[in-house]
């Protein structure tokens, strides 16, 4: 496996930038997504090194449902780039990055590596572009036309199952992820209804329903015009 930190080399409005931490790994090897599951740990960043960069966000792609061993992961396989939005400091010329992963094949291990890229090139890198260009391509966009392909989102506290009624034929119901941002609690895989618009999500391990008060529900899934994402407050029901 290797580690290495990329940049398309361009400055974009807003003093931001476009890097990407590109994996590469075996095929059979993963690394995990912002929220990775029963037995994963997520990739965490720290550009506190140079004081160049003074926020960052991670642009996940959209991740693969593992279920190897029972257990429910959210992965990425292979040769792997997970693109950053960096907000430069006033004259920055470098990033320091320190980055914290776990990688496994046969057994999990967290991986650690030190970067340190020059910021500005006299010219694009554009294929370090194209490469970032086509992981954001997989990052699910905000959905924000009517009408919308998922309606008010119901926690069954009998079934330990999250309502998710599915109204847009284009929206595919086996790659509906439901996450918190806090990543508690966990879901699961989602499941078939009776009710042909109607998809169950279970709620894996012991939960409080106050949870579903505290934090709205992230839906990402994909469609024929690629992955979307829709945030839900939950209303709570116990009925049978």
């Amino acid at each position: 496996m290797q580690l290495r930190l990329i940049s398309s080399g361009q400055l974009r409005a807003g003093d931001k930038m476009l890097l990407g931490l590109e994996i590469d790994m075996p095929a059979g090897t993963k690394t995990y997504w912002r929220v990775p599951g029963e037995t994963g740990m997520p990739t965490e960043l720290d550009f506190g090194g140079s004081g160049t960069v003074i926020d960052h966000e991670i642009l996940w792609p959209y991740p693969t449902l593992d279920t190897t061993g029972g257990y429910v992961d959210y992965v990425y396989f292979g040769p792997t780039v997970l693109p950053i939005e960096v907000t430069l400091a006033p004259g920055a010329a470098t990033a320091e990055l320190t980055a914290v992963l776990g990688i496994c094949s046969e057994i999990c291990v967290p991986a650690q590596a030190h970067f340190s890229l020059p910021l500005l090139d006299a010219a694009p890198d554009r294929p370090n572009g194209l490469r970032l260009r086509q992981a954001m391509a997989m990052a699910p966009i905000d959905w924000q036309e009517d009408p919308q392909p998922i309606g008010d989102v119901v926690y069954n506290a009998h079934t330990d199952m999250l309502e998710v009624p599915v109204s847009d034929p284009a929206l595919d119901p086996g790659s509906l992820i439901a996450a918190t941002a806090s990543g508690l609690p966990l879901f699961g895989v989602p499941q078939k209804s009776p009710d042909a618009n109607l998809v169950l999500v279970p709620v894996l391990g012991q939960v409080d329903k106050t949870e579903f008060a505290s934090q709205p529900v992230e839906l990402t899934f994909m469609t024929d015009m690629g992955a979307f994402q829709i945030d839900r407050s939950v209303k709570v029901t116990s009925a049978e």
